[in-house]
């Protein structure tokens, strides 16, 4: 596997000033006197196609339609593993979050009714990526089990309101993305930082409200995560349970998904008595299945 960092794409920078906001101007129908108000500013840097679940998951500059099943299972495969070894080869700290966490905490994979992935990184890290990586494309290639060759790009982008710590108006949650650039598919990037030092030391949040310890974070524990090295929190139980609950690590039926333990995989429920159900990419049954306890290694 080879990956190269190409370059940085100076034209799709944010201009350092936003165009002024569009003024409308409104005439009463009585008094025939014009009377103008400002449009709202869209302050929302990343935007998708749709909000609902499938369309709220795509990049607007680089969706096209909505992808299948499988595709959709392939794209998020392969926008991991590009995504943990480039940073790996760089040196860059970060560690899966949310539901990505808690796929790995099933079998180490992304569970199949995923439409998009998460990853942190501390406000630091976020910060160098931004003034270092920001806007920059990837080329990321494998080999797969048949001799072929695959290759594709994916776009590095820091969101520039990740440097504000705080909510603000709710529209720049997500820091930075990893863009799958042939459909739009992503990876969403957050940072964690002490907003407030002096009157709750140790506490590390994201713009979303999620909170952690720094001794449930900290030290990062070394792990497996779709085949490629990753790294998970300390205290990743208690991240989970406290953020989905402890029926999330027992429910064995999820979004027409059922747990099969022989295979130790997530399948689809219409395909639970087919010989050979079709199962996509990210979720091919290895030959010596490990769960994502299974693989952990050891602690950093």
């Amino acid at each position: 596997m080879q990956l190269n960092h190409l370059f940085t794409l100076g034209a799709l920078l944010l201009p350092a000033f936003a165009a002024p906001s569009e003024v409308i101007e409104e005439r009463d129908p009585m008094t025939r006197q014009g009377k103008s108000h400002q449009k709202p500013v869209d302050t929302k840097y990343f935007h998708e196609p749709g909000g609902n679940d499938e369309l709220g998951h795509y990049d607007i500059r680089y969706f096209k339609e909505s992808v299948s099943y499988e595709e959709r299972g392939d794209t998020l495969h392969h926008l991991i593993r590009s995504y943990l070894t480039v940073f790996r080869e760089k040196n860059i700290e970060t560690w899966v979050a949310h539901g990505t966490l808690l796929g790995w905490w099933w079998n180490g994979k992304i569970m199949p009714w995923d439409w998009d992935l998460d990853t942190q990184v501390s406000a630091s890290t976020l910060t160098w990526l931004g003034e270092n990586l920001n806007m920059t494309f990837h080329n990321y290639n494998w080999t797969n089990e048949d001799g072929t060759e695959g290759q594709r790009e994916f776009l590095l982008d820091v969101n520039p309101n990740s440097a504000e710590r705080v909510r603000g108006d709710g529209m720049n949650v997500i820091d930075a993305r990893w863009i799958d650039v042939r459909n739009g598919l992503f990876i969403d990037i957050t940072g964690l930082s002490e907003t407030n030092p002096s009157m709750q030391p140790g506490i590390w949040s994201c713009k979303n409200f999620h909170r952690y310890r720094t001794r449930d974070l900290y030290p990062l524990r070394e792990t497996v995560f779709e085949g490629v090295p990753a790294l998970v929190p300390y205290s990743f139980d208690k991240i989970l349970t406290e953020e989905y609950s402890a029926r999330a690590l027992t429910k064995t039926s999820h979004e027409g998904h059922h747990w099969v333990p022989e295979q130790k995989e997530w399948v689809r429920q219409g395909n639970l008595h087919s010989r050979k159900p079709h199962v996509p990419r990210s979720l091919q049954t290895e030959e010596n299945p490990k769960s994502g306890l299974g693989n952990l290694l050891r602690v950093l």
